[in-house]
């Protein structure tokens, strides 16, 4: 039926195959369209909250630096014939948890952060439905 004389599909065997290769090549630009657009979220949704973060810090490292200067100079007055103690006091009070912030900041910074965690599950979990309907299922782990 749907073969001429000489063996060859006929038209509408073949207009309905290319029907189907248009159809899932829309749906692959479409997943692939959503899959960047949730990359670009991500990416944006990152950037001001680093930026949110980084502004906040600042601001509330000046107040705390400028709270703590005022209160030393406000000891030093108050204790002012032990000011070498109050001073070198302070500068150990400082100085220890200054070294356990610059170990912390050495260990966050060399750790490594996937940062398209959401967008690379969403690609694997297309992938496997892809797979799924092409018969190509990958072996259970």
């Amino acid at each position: 039926m749907g073969e001429n004389a000489g063996g060859a599909p006929d038209g509408r065997a073949s207009d309905g195959l290319l029907s189907a290769l248009g159809g899932i090549a829309a749906t692959l630009l479409a997943s692939g369209r959503t899959r960047l657009e949730l990359i670009s979220n991500e990416i944006e949704a990152g950037k001001l909250r680093a930026v949110e973060l980084l502004l906040t810090a600042l601001a509330m490292s000046f107040c705390f630096g400028v709270a703590i200067v005022l209160a030393f100079i406000l000891l030093i007055v108050s204790f002012w014939e032990q000011r070498l103690v109050v001073l070198g006091l302070g500068i150990l009070i400082f100085l220890v948890p200054g070294g356990l912030f610059l170990a912390h900041f050495k260990r966050e910074s060399h750790r490594p952060e996937r940062v398209f965690t959401d967008s690379v599950a969403e690609l694997e979990e297309d992938l496997r439905q892809l797979k799924a309907m092409t018969g190509h299922e990958p072996p259970l782990r």
